[in-house]
């Protein structure tokens, strides 16, 4: 039985798997931004090409929208190869409710 990525494509010894591509941003918004007391709602990930293991990635977060009145914040998601290339992107859904200063 082959394992697979969850974009389907044959899962390789050389590159990082999707979810720890994923993770990056999850640990973005639940240490950093908006920070602790982030609740994750939703991610969507549209994964573009593998990422080569051993070669640093940057994820990014942007938000798009916020929306203080339900306390969510809209975040616009990358994550860029060394060289600029494009690995994935996507958005998520975050509740900031519990995070101090979160909309001051």
């Amino acid at each position: 039985m082959a394992l697979h990525t969850v974009s389907g494509a044959p899962l390789s010894g050389d590159t990082v798997p999707e979810a720890l591509i994923n993770s990056l941003f999850s640990c973005l918004l639940g240490v950093d931004l908006p920070g602790q007391g982030t609740n994750y709602l939703k991610q969507e990930t549209e994964f573009l090409q593998a990422a080569p293991i051993g070669e640093p990635l940057t994820a990014r977060v942007e938000i798009t929208r916020l929306r203080p009145e339900k306390h969510l914040v809209d975040l616009a998601t990358t994550c860029h190869s060394p060289c600029g290339a494009l690995i994935a992107r996507g958005r998520a859904l975050v509740l900031a409710r519990d995070v101090a200063g979160a909309f001051a």
